[in-house]
């Protein structure tokens, strides 16, 4: 961490507390909305209103990520979201269950909202708050923390729910959203910003700009397109994880606790092993297609310790392309359209997920959950392969050019 600079520290600091703060909460959300309501429905309902207003909103906010002071707007949405989880405490406390239930409503939908535009500010200002050398390490120094702090909450929060009431969790994710609001007000400005007549000619005109410009960089569409599979086959193993770990291998609850854990710990082990490679195309192409082989290989499996070391395995080597991609889009995309082109880029990766979901749960495929991981690996594999071909070949060609001259 001391190579980096004190704002990069700043934001780290910031999100790693929110990242914990928000995964804990999000399990307390959960168990508390079914204890009131005894209802699966209202579960759905539950993440319905957070994800369905967050889409929406990334897919129109885009021109106005262009102008706002990034810093400032940061801290202020981590102000928002603690302010948020104090809604269903002050029902519990106010004493009516209805009370309780809004308040859990209206924090999902803030939630919802503000979790993208907090996304592509931070991903926009880190090409501003760290050298362009880096950015790969930066990104997968910062992505392997969130996804550990994801993985170590739902322990914590269960060893918490023992001394406590569930509802004063909520205070305790308003606290370290708090706390991440101070950390983030540390982050000096990094210049002033434009400020626009907000008319709607305006809007239109800058969202059609927005996109046009994102699709004119067929690099960063690329990357983007191929993030966009990862998710895809994240959100397919949502639903398959749980069936294929209890049901296809008869494992027990706590192997499927072991083996949703070795991802987010494998990617530990991949941004260690990511500063000590070569910063590369076929680098990274190999971590794409060795993170789809990942899933493909669990086809094979038919026992539970194996299974662990497949997801061990996706763990280390997905940093490889997640991080290098990541650099790639913020180095080459238009400084002065960052923040609105990286809106666009999570727009993609957010709504693949779904659709991998909505894949995986289709009623003919549900009896074929081994064929179902093939295919989703599949889909990340076969263009990771076609892309690394024509690297090593261009690499190839640079090299024999350079022998020429």
């Amino acid at each position: 961490m001391k190579k980096y600079s004190k704002s990069f520290r700043s934001l780290w600091d910031g999100e790693v507390v929110s990242e914990f703060g928000g995964a804990a909460g999000a399990i307390v959300n959960g168990l508390l909305l079914y204890e009131l309501t005894g209802s699966r429905e209202w579960m759905g309902i539950l993440w319905l209103v957070y994800f369905i207003p967050s889409l929406v909103l990334q897919g129109i906010s885009s021109p106005f990520l262009n102008h706002v002071a990034k810093e400032k707007m940061l801290k202020n949405i981590q102000l928002i979201r603690a302010g948020a989880y104090l809604l269903p405490l002050t029902g519990f406390i106010i004493g009516t269950n209805t009370g309780t239930i809004i308040g859990l409503v209206i924090l999902q939908c803030t939630l919802g909202l503000l979790q993208p535009i907090f996304a592509s500010l931070s991903f926009s200002l880190l090409p501003e708050i760290c050298a362009e050398e880096e950015l790969a390490d930066a990104n997968g120094l910062l992505d392997a923390t969130l996804r550990l702090m994801s993985f170590l909450a739902p322990g914590v929060t269960a060893l918490l729910l023992i001394v406590l009431p569930m509802h004063w969790l909520h205070g305790l994710s308003a606290l370290l959203f708090f706390i991440s609001f101070l950390a983030l007000s540390r982050l000096p400005q990094t210049g002033k910003q434009k400020v626009a007549a907000w008319t709607r000619k305006f809007w239109w005109s800058e969202m059609k700009e927005g996109y046009r410009s994102f699709f004119s960089y067929p690099k960063l569409l690329r990357l983007t397109l191929l993030s966009s599979t990862v998710q895809f086959a994240v959100g397919a193993t949502l639903v398959l994880s749980i069936p294929f770990i209890r049901g296809v291998l008869e494992g027990e609850a706590w192997e499927y606790g072991v083996f949703k854990g070795a991802f987010p710990i494998g990617y530990v082990f991949g941004m260690l092993l990511l500063t000590k490679l070569p910063k590369s195309p076929q680098t990274m192409y190999i971590g794409l297609i060795g993170g789809g082989l990942s899933f493909m290989l669990l086809f094979f499996v038919h026992s539970v310790p194996f299974a662990w070391l497949c997801e061990l395995m996706g763990g280390i080597l997905f940093p490889l392309f997640n991080a290098q991609s990541a650099a790639i889009f913020q180095r080459e995309a238009p400084r002065d359209r960052l923040a609105q082109l990286s809106a666009v880029r999570l727009l993609f990766l957010r709504a693949t997920m779904p659709l991998g979901i909505l894949f995986a749960s289709l009623p003919f495929l549900s009896l074929n959950i081994r064929f179902v991981y093939v295919g989703i690996g599949a889909v990340i594999v076969f263009p990771g392969l076609y892309y690394l071909i024509i690297s090593l070949q261009e690499k190839n060609g640079l090299i024999r050019y350079r022998q020429k001259v």
